[in-house]
């Protein structure tokens, strides 16, 4: 019988022979079969076991000598002779079917986790306390705007704020909306947990007509009300949980969750957020008798500056509807009255000087 032997001393390995009896196992030399080494068998054990390893070491209790024997049919034969070296001649697990068994356990469950998320994101995390929400909003805010210039224009803020409350109580929202204006670009706005408002003053700037601005507003409105900010920050955290459960910890995804960019990355909102947005926003200017064009002229004026639409590029990942999409389904014709008096928007166009 074959075997390589290990002395534990030396790092030479020995290719030897074996002979056993139901008291000891001589490890021999192939060439004279003298004796290398007697092992009692009563000392002998098996490192790991066949289950696991296409062949487990023998070793000798109180040694570091090993013993490898590789013929599966000869590790039969020596527990033949010695039952308690089971160990060494134990079927293969076999794989496929623990691989099945495992990775459906992992479907079921990320399914009950995403469900979990989603559940929980939709219906209990809007009720968490508003403090709460409105003191991540503030901090969020504070990050964001530590290194920029706000507006400070009260005519213009006022005009603004009024707007956005209006529309808000339009929906019942019972919390008041607060607005800021940061100076300079992008063309842009987001929302915050907290019922606070980001615009920037490029967006005033550069729209064509209050239409637009009102048009933008009510759609930021439209995810204050629907709670898409807080709806978001919770599905980002159980995201990164999931992963962190899938990756035995590796995800790290929001580990800056602290710094203004990081929480902004968790509260980007995904495709269906932005359409409820898009629909509330016009629902509520057309309740109100206002012009409710603005938010699809907006869109066709950022797509005739960026015929390349991003959201379109990117297809499913795209955490925005394709913007051809969004103007088909938020044109409306030019009727209804203006949504701020022309002294309000020419307070808002100078709301930075």
């Amino acid at each position: 019988m074959a075997a390589r032997y290990y002395d534990g001393v030396t790092a030479d390995v020995q290719d030897v022979m074996l002979k056993i009896t139901t008291q000891e196992l001589l490890i021999c030399r192939p060439a004279d079969s003298s004796v290398v080494v007697r092992w009692p068998v009563a000392d002998m054990v098996v490192l790991g076991d066949s289950h696991h390893e296409a062949a487990p070491p023998l070793a000798l209790r109180g040694s570091d000598a090993r013993l490898v024997v590789e013929d599966p049919a000869w590790r039969a034969q020596l527990v033949s002779v010695v039952p308690a070296l089971k160990p060494l001649a134990l079927e293969p697990v076999k794989v496929g079917p623990r691989l099945g068994a495992y990775s459906l356990a992992i479907v079921a469950l990320v399914g009950l986790f995403w469900n979990a998320v989603e559940y929980g994101s939709e219906y209990a995390v809007p009720l968490l306390p508003y403090t709460l929400q409105a003191k991540l909003g503030e901090t969020v805010l504070d990050e964001l705007l530590a290194d920029k210039e706000t507006c400070q224009g009260r005519a213009g803020l006022a005009a603004i704020n009024r707007l956005a409350n209006d529309l808000a109580g339009e929906a019942g929202y019972k919390h008041e909306v607060t607005v800021h204006i940061v100076e300079g670009g992008p063309v842009n706005a987001f929302t915050l947990p907290g019922s606070i408002l980001v615009f920037y003053s490029d967006l005033i700037t550069q729209a064509k007509d209050s239409s637009q601005v009102a048009g933008v507003l009510a759609h930021e409105i439209g995810h204050v009300v629907h709670d898409h900010p807080i709806k978001g920050v919770a599905r980002a955290y159980g995201i990164d949980l999931l992963f962190k459960v899938l990756t035995g910890g590796y995800s790290d995804i929001l580990s800056t969750f602290g710094t203004g960019g990081s929480a902004l990355l968790a509260m980007r909102n995904g495709r269906a957020f932005e359409r409820e947005a898009d629909a509330t926003g016009v629902r509520l200017l057309e309740q109100r008798g206002l012009r409710a064009d603005g938010v699809s002229t907006f869109f066709e004026q950022m797509l005739e500056k960026e015929p390349a639409d991003a959201a379109t590029a990117a297809g499913i990942w795209s955490s925005h509807p394709p913007t051809r999409e969004r103007i088909e389904s938020t044109k409306r014709p030019p009727t209804g009255r203006p949504a701020f008096s022309a002294a309000e928007w020419q307070a808002l166009r100078n709301v930075c000087k």
